[in-house]
């Protein structure tokens, strides 16, 4: 498991994150707070509050290439 910090600003940022998400078979959770929902639900992303960076808890050991098409999302 790897955890990242990701920021989803605008309506397009979303779409385009769970379009890429959606791509790969192993299972992407959202957290904020005490909130975790699915990275492959648009609605599930929408109940976060986007204001803050969220954490992004990826399911797979070795995922190199999804973290290079998440990369623009990612904050360090």
């Amino acid at each position: 498991m790897k955890s990242v910090i990701i920021r989803l600003d605008t309506i397009n940022d979303v779409k385009s994150f769970v379009n890429t998400v959606s791509k790969y078979d192993f299972d992407v959770d959202l957290i904020s707070g005490r909130y975790a929902v699915d990275a492959k639900s648009i609605m599930g992303i929408f109940s976060l509050d986007l204001s803050k960076p969220i954490k992004m808890e990826i399911y797979a050991d070795n995922c190199p290439e999804f973290l290079g098409e998440v990369k623009p999302f990612i904050i360090e």
